[in-house]
This record gives C-alpha cells, sequence and structure tokens, in this order.
C-alpha cells in the first residue's frame, strides 16, 4: 500500500498530525507544499492540524495560507488569552483546553485559523486529538460540504464536550469535600482541596466565559467567512458553554460556602474545648482555695483542735466538687 505524502511528513515531523482536502470526492491526504495549488480550486477546502509545531513549520503555514504574521507569532506562543482576532479575509482564534491526566485536571490550548477554504489547527499543552472531531465531520459528508466553518464548530463542539467530564469531576470532588467538613473532618488536608478545586474552577471559567464571546461572535459576524447554515450550530455550542459556566459559577459559590462553614464549624469546634477547659479549671478552684487555706497553718484556726475536722473538711470539699460537676455538666461546659 503506497503510502501518501501527508503521512509520510507526519513520519518525518510529528508536529504535522494531518493535512487533508475536502470537497471534491472523497478526503485525501496533500503535502504541505501542494496546499497552494488545491485552494485555487474553489470546491476545496484544506484542513491541517498540528501539534506543538515549531517557528519553521508555522513559517511554512504562513507562506501556504498567508496567514497575518501577528497571528503566527501568537500561534507560536502558547500562553494566550481565550480571543478572536479578525486579520483581513481570516479569523485568528485561541482558546484554552482542559482535561483529566492522572487524576488531575491539565490546561492547553488551541490556536485556529479560520479562511475562505481552509482551517489549521494548532494545539499545544494538554489537548486531545482531534481526531474524534474529523471523524465525525467525514461521516456527514452534507455537512461537511458546508466548508472550513463547519469544521470550525467541530473543534469547537469537542473542546467544549470536554470541559462536562471536568465539571462531573469537580462535582464528585465537591460532594467528597462537603461530606467531610459537615463530618467533621477539620484536618489541613480538606483546606488545601478546597483552595485547590477553587483556584481549577476559577481557571475553568477563565476558559469558558470569553468562549461565550466568540461563539456569539461567530452566530453574528463574519457573513464572508461563516456560512448561514453553521451558524445555529454555533448557537448550540455556545449555549453549552452557558451551562458549563453557570455550573461553574454555582460550585464556586458553594465551595466558597464550604469554607465558610468550616472555619464556623472550627470556631465552634475551638469554643467547645476552651469552655472544657474552663469548666475543669473551675472545677479544680474549689479544692485548691480550700487547700490553701488549711495550708497557712495558722495556730488559731479552731478546726485545727476538733477531732473530725480533717474528715469534714474532705467530705465538703468533695461535695463541693460534686456540685461544681453537676452544674458545670448541665451548662455543657464539661
Amino acid at each position: 500500500m503506497p503510502t501518501s505524502p501527508a503521512t509520510s511528513e507526519a513520519a518525518d515531523a510529528p508536529m504535522l498530525v494531518n493535512c487533508v482536502a475536502y470537497g471534491d470526492g472523497a478526503p485525501r491526504a496533500i503535502a504541505l507544499d501542494d496546499i497552494s495549488a488545491a485552494l485555487k480550486d474553489a470546491k476545496v477546502f484544506v484542513w491541517v492540524g498540528l501539534h506543538e509545531p515549531d517557528e519553521a513549520l508555522l513559517d511554512r503555514m504562513q507562506a501556504q495560507f498567508g496567514l497575518h504574521e501577528l497571528a503566527i507569532e501568537d500561534a507560536h506562543r502558547a500562553h494566550q488569552r481565550t480571543k478572536i482576532e479578525f486579520y483581513g479575509e481570516s479569523l485568528f482564534i485561541a482558546v484554552h483546553t482542559a482535561q483529566m491526566e492522572h487524576a488531575r485536571i491539565e490546561f492547553g490550548e488551541t490556536h485556529l485559523f479560520l479562511g475562505r477554504n481552509y482551517l489549521v489547527s494548532v494545539r499545544h499543552g494538554a489537548s486531545r486529538s482531534y481526531a474524534p472531531a474529523r471523524r465525525s465531520c467525514e461521516a456527514a459528508p452534507e455537512l461537511l460540504a458546508l466548508g472550513p466553518s463547519y469544521a470550525l464548530y467541530s473543534v469547537l463542539d469537542f473542546v467544549v464536550d470536554n470541559y462536562m467530564p471536568i465539571v462531573e469531576n469537580f462535582r464528585a470532588r465537591l460532594q467528597e469535600l462537603e461530606h467531610a467538613v459537615l463530618g467533621g473532618d477539620f484536618d489541613q488536608d480538606t483546606i488545601i482541596k478546597l483552595y485547590e478545586l477553587k483556584k481549577e474552577l476559577v481557571r475553568l471559567r477563565l476558559a469558558v466565559t470569553p468562549l461565550q464571546d466568540i461563539l456569539s461572535q461567530l452566530v453574528r459576524l463574519y457573513p464572508g467567512l461563516v456560512r448561514d447554515e453553521v451558524r445555529p450550530y454555533f448557537r448550540d455550542v455556545g449555549d453549552h458553554a452557558i451551562r458549563i459556566n453557570e455550573a461553574a459559577d454555582t460550585m464556586r459559590e458553594m465551595l466558597t460556602a464550604a469554607m465558610d462553614v468550616n472555619f464556623a464549624l472550627v470556631g465552634i469546634a475551638q469554643n467547645d474545648t476552651f469552655k472544657r477547659i474552663a469548666g475543669w479549671g473551675l472545677l479544680l478552684t474549689a479544692p485548691m482555695m480550700i487547700a490553701s487555706w488549711y495550708g497557712m497553718n495558722f495556730r488559731d484556726m479552731p478546726e485545727l483542735g476538733a477531732a473530725y475536722a480533717y474528715p469534714a473538711a474532705f467530705g465538703g470539699t468533695l461535695a463541693l466538687c460534686v456540685v461544681l460537676y453537676v452544674w458545670l455538666k448541665k451548662a455543657r461546659w464539661l
């Protein structure tokens, strides 16, 4: 079986994941140097997938697609805020991705270039391959015929759908921490886990909230780049993003409440401890006071000459301690 040009280049350069032309029959893999020739056919669009490309590969993308130098510079640097920018006849979109890695939430970035007949996706960091999104598009050729804007929808929908397991993971962790707090588990690990979960929720919200504005723009703007038939699909993804953002806001408020409840319960537990210490101190004060009186050893103390003075003093002290104990027990100081 002969090796396609794209497969050969991918073997030599794993930064290139896929380079496929769609629109004139079955999808076909093409070489990077053949992109400009393929773009001359108005019925064809090219979808290129890259993973952490180096500067040389991005320069080749710029030459083949005529991408703006500022967008290329942003795509090379993997620390961009979520945004959408319009450069002449193309869009540059930066989104944050999230996925579970070794029971931890890892965040990455995806940069997207959308033109009239091309889509370029650049993945950085923790980001799943968009092969499932590509297969979904290829399984619906009538929708894929809508062009690169539908491919862009598939990628953004895949990104947003990957947020859902993260949200469910957050919910499960929040329930565990709530049970620990309400169960009287006041150890330091609980506070640390609450703080870490809140920090991850803030990062998720920073990723999702700006994405809503991007999807809103894709629904309303850029008529030359986004087909009208695709706009309802972007609106659907926007609804999913809103739901995730609302879930993140709700959990953040619940986390704040859990931390407040934890601090309140810690304060109550400390107050109970101080009350018990004070109660035992008061209980021990009575025998200490009586013992200090008799320890002064004055000659004229009348009890010193009585036959049963010592047993009477001991019994009186014991009776006073019992009365104090019963009283403090009813007052819940012991």
